[in-house]
């Protein structure tokens, strides 16, 4: 029986040298690998009490749906600047060579609504510290993050302290 890290493809020196990049497309381009991944993310949320499900694109719309309409949640996408059509809050953050800004529908998220978030990959922590602050300026609670990768060697979880993160494979080096 392959585990779900079977399924990761790791391809030296992309996209630059030195960098071991952490492959999910063969995760999904095999039935049962997507399904251990969509699975594994459910078996986190397990006991949980929460109300929807935030992903940011495009891979956290990948595995966050499946999830949200397995456990009957509703799932709010987070987006790239300018790809939303309603009102929306903004956050920007930086990044390893400049910065960047996430938008979410200003309407998504209720006050006191509890939010779980996924995505593919946690590596330094600095998209989903911008979503969690969307998620918190309109009155949400994040209850949890979950990841299928995490890049434990750049310490993205030490800049979530205050939200419970768990991933399903975990690589020690960036």
């Amino acid at each position: 029986m392959k585990t779900l890290a079977d399924y990761i493809r790791t391809i030296p020196d992309f996209p630059e040298k030195g960098i071991m990049f952490r492959d999910i497309t063969t995760i999904l381009q095999d039935a049962d690998g997507l399904q251990l991944a969509v699975e594994g993310l459910r078996k986190e949320l397990q006991g949980l009490d929460y109300d929807v499900i935030v992903g940011p694109e495009s891979r956290g719309f990948i595995f966050g749906v499946p999830v949200a309409y397995a456990e009957h949640k509703a799932f709010v996408p987070v987006r790239k600047k300018g790809k939303l059509p309603a009102e929306t809050i903004s956050e920007t953050y930086g990044l390893e060579y400049g910065t960047a800004t996430i938008e979410m529908h200003k309407d998504a998220i209720k006050p006191g609504q509890k939010v779980v978030i996924i995505d593919d990959l946690i590596a330094t922590g600095g998209t989903t510290e911008a979503i969690i602050k969307l998620i918190e300026r309109e009155g949400g609670i994040v209850q949890k993050a979950v990841f299928v990768i995490e890049l434990a060697g750049l310490k993205g979880r030490e800049r979530l302290r205050n939200v419970d993160v768990s991933s399903l494979v975990k690589y020690e080096g960036k």
